[in-house]
């Protein structure tokens, strides 16, 4: 199968919203927001076709100076002949974007696309007001004005931007925030560049790098997933050496703060409270931590829940991000390695340990497929995990409970497993007890009903009557709706 490297997978509804922005009869104000490598500047080239009335990218850690220049270069190049001079301020560049645009006669719409925004708004700048200016005093008065802008660093964007609370302030008219795919789009992109996996290959792939389009992007033809996650995060410069780091320093601001909490996070599978996460990491109760908690569920690296029951009112921060999982299960403190480590540690217990907890994530980033699967994805639902609160005299956990509108609790239960799953007596005695302290602890007044999630399904036998359904992989795969 031949390799298609320009196939814009997914990413329907984004489409759709580009379609109709394209088609209004009045100017718009898009931000493209997600984290750093999720597809946003490939979706926008892919759509417009690079057919731009303008287009500039900010330079990563440049001074105002250097972006002004980088700007008249965008100018000069879709001036139509025209020379600009560098501006001195960013209101006398967007005094003459506008000119350029004005000079511009189309019967279709005139397409500003301004790529990695934050980047350019040095301190002192102006940038975000001199963008007011020129959206406010003028783009928007026009009818046919769509003005793109787009970057990594979401808090910026979210700050800066979204809520803005100047004069931006509700101007934005459509906002498209990028997700990393799903298991249903990692499948898709994987065909659509020529790589042959089977769909455990798949999850496993999506356990390790989280559905983010650029690693997957990186996986070579002809290579097993384990040669190519050797060669992408082992290997002595390998393709994807330094990405955590770079990762968290595209996002945020004093991101070392960032990592101490997916850190602290990263050793606790069902989550930290504010408070927990205050003691694990030493950082003050202030509002700035707040703004870190926020910045991070905001760019879905973790998530915040709310406890079931007696613990309803306590919010729960868990790390449901894969690649960082995983960074820390095993990247982080291995030096690069001259032989293949991450395929000596297939079938080790820290891999099958990993594997377990993955899959737990990837179930949980799913939910809305095995919502689907048990026939339930039109009700109102409430998902969470749950733990004995930590003086109760037994300890329990459940890795996944959705609280259905109809009065009944699913209790998930995830097992990653290589074939299909045969349960055993003390399975059952172990599932049995853990329903048992849950009803108790929380005191549910609800139907019950096990629901296991595998890979490939679950032989039956005399033990196999405790759960009330069984989801396998291929429902995993579904597509959202």
């Amino acid at each position: 199968m031949a390799q298609n490297t320009d196939v814009l997978v997914g990413r329907k509804k984004e489409q759709i919203a580009l379609k109709q922005i394209v088609e209004s009869g009045e100017s718009e104000f898009v931000v493209v927001y997600g984290r750093r490598r999720v597809g946003k500047t490939f979706l926008v080239n892919n759509y417009f076709k690079d057919e731009y009335a303008f287009k500039l990218t900010g330079l990563a850690k440049k001074s105002k100076h250097e972006q002004l220049a980088n700007f008249t270069t965008a100018l000069n190049r879709y001036g139509d002949g025209k020379k600009y001079r560098k501006p001195r301020t960013w209101y006398e560049a967007f005094d003459k974007l506008r000119d350029l645009l004005e000079r511009k006669v189309s019967t279709d719409k005139r397409v500003v696309f301004i790529d990695e925004l934050p980047w350019m708004d040095s301190r002192g700048s102006n940038l975000v007001s001199a963008l007011e200016h020129f959206w406010n005093d003028w783009a928007c008065t026009q009818s046919d004005i769509v003005l793109v802008v787009c970057g990594s660093a979401t808090s910026w964007i979210t700050r800066k931007i979204l809520k803005n609370k100047g004069g931006l302030h509700n101007r934005v008219t459509q906002k498209l925030y990028l997700r990393p795919f799903t298991l249903a789009e990692c499948k898709e992109y994987i065909i659509s560049r020529g790589l042959i996996m089977e769909d455990k290959e798949i999850a496993e792939c999506y356990m390790i790098m989280g559905g983010i389009p650029f690693y997957l992007k990186n996986l070579h033809r002809g290579a097993s997933l384990s040669q190519n996650v050797d060669e992408m995060f082992f290997a002595e410069k390998g393709r994807l050496d330094g990405e955590f780091d770079a990762l968290y320093a595209s996002l945020f601001d004093k991101s070392e703060n960032y990592v101490k909490v997916v850190e602290a996070l990263s050793n606790k599978n069902k989550g930290l409270t504010r408070e927990e996460l205050l003691q694990a990491t030493k950082l003050i109760n202030n509002g700035h931590f707040s703004k870190i908690l926020e910045d991070l569920v905001n760019c879905d690296f973790i998530r915040r829940y709310r406890g079931y029951g007696n613990n309803a009112r306590m919010s729960v921060y868990q790390l449901t991000d894969p690649f960082t999982l995983f960074y820390y299960k095993f990247i982080k403190g291995n030096a690069p390695y001259d032989k293949p480590f991450w395929q000596y540690q297939i079938g080790s217990r820290q891999h099958d340990t990993w594997a377990g907890l993955a899959f737990e994530q990837l179930c949980l980033n799913h939910h809305i497929q095995i919502e689907k699967a048990l026939g339930i994805s039109g009700m109102a639902t409430r998902v969470y995990s749950w733990v004995t609160p930590s003086n109760a005299a037994e300890k329990a956990q459940i890795d996944l409970v959705i609280k259905r509108a109809d009065k009944v609790v699913n209790v998930c239960e995830m097992k990653f497993y290589d074939g299909i799953y045969t349960m055993k007596k003390k399975d059952v005695d172990d599932i049995e007890r853990r329903v048992r302290i849950f009803r108790s602890t929380e005191n549910v007044r609800m139907a019950i009903h096990p629901v296991l999630v595998t890979t490939f399904g679950m032989s039956y036998n005399q033990y196999s009557h405790v759960f009330q359904n069984v989801v396998t992989l291929k429902d995993l795969f579904v597509e959202n709706q």
